[in-house]
């Protein structure tokens, strides 16, 4: 009987001596830390660490996941190496997510090595739109969900304004580091506090179109959606603590718009 033939790059591979598997360590943890930094699912997290450290010729990769930090430890030839990170995070970016995975595809290519991955992981940047281009794009969209609601062309015009202004808010709060719950609050009362202005003074045919309209950029749908897959993929700790953000979140929003309505003296979205 004909033996199974050995996978492609690991027919007698060289020795890994220790400072090798160090290195090799770092890599892998580096690839997780930025997919949990930019909004990854903690399985796809968990997988990436695990196929980069087998194409680089570990045995095994093991991947522990919080809301703030991330162990990963490393197993060749019997000898484990532990380490961990601080996480930070720093919003949702899929250009980081698509980066990371082609490097690990192109290591278990046999494409890059040791050098060519830490290379490549320390150049990869998020990529990032102009952001007048994401102002005026948020607004159009929130004016289009307010078309579609039914609203008329006056509603769909203030809508445009008011998520236009609070997109503009919110991008300045976050450049200056604030607090997520302080920015959506803020940002929840800027769309509010100009939206509501229809609903005052009975602009348009249906003024609560734009008051609910102007503030759909600040739902949290990647959270939610993480925290649910997460949840039903075994990672519940990670999926709770989404979850729990996500709350949040939704709360500081939910506030800006109680504020809002409070000082226009706006009792009820008639």
């Amino acid at each position: 009987m004909t033996p199974p033939l050995p996978s492609p790059g690991t027919a007698n591979p060289p020795p890994i001596d220790h400072e090798q598997q160090q290195e090799i360590s770092r890599l892998c943890i580096q690839a997780a830390l930025l997919l949990l930094q930019y909004g990854a699912e903690s399985t796809l997290i968990d997988q990436i660490a695990f196929r980069l450290g087998r194409a680089l010729g570990m045995d095994a990769v093991e991947c522990a996941l919080t809301p703030n930090a991330i162990v990963i430890t490393t197993l060749c030839n019997n000898h484990c190496i532990t380490t961990t990170r601080k996480n930070f995070d720093k919003g949702i970016n899929m250009s980081v997510i698509t980066s990371v995975q082609h490097i690990v595809i192109g290591a278990e290519r046999g494409l890059y090595g040791v050098r060519q991955v830490r290379a490549r992981l320390d150049a990869v940047k998020p990529v990032k739109y102009n952001r007048y281009l994401v102002v005026f794009m948020v607004g159009l969209s929130c004016a289009s969900f307010a078309h579609l609601s039914g609203g008329d062309p006056l509603i769909c015009g203030i809508t445009f304004i008011a998520s236009a202004c609070g997109m503009w808010v919110r991008q300045i709060l976050s450049a200056r580091q604030y607090n997520p719950a302080v920015v959506f609050a803020v940002t929840a009362f800027v769309a509010s506090m100009v939206s509501g202005m229809a609903l005052k003074y009975g602009w348009g045919a249906r003024p609560e179109v734009a008051m609910a309209s102007s503030v759909l950029l600040l739902v949290p749908g990647v959270p939610l959606i993480n925290s649910l897959a997460d949840i039903l993929k075994g990672h519940v700790n990670m999926g709770i603590s989404r979850w729990a953000v996500a709350t949040v979140l939704t709360f500081s929003t939910c506030l800006g718009i109680v504020l809002a309505l409070s000082l226009l003296n706006v009792s009820a979205w008639e």
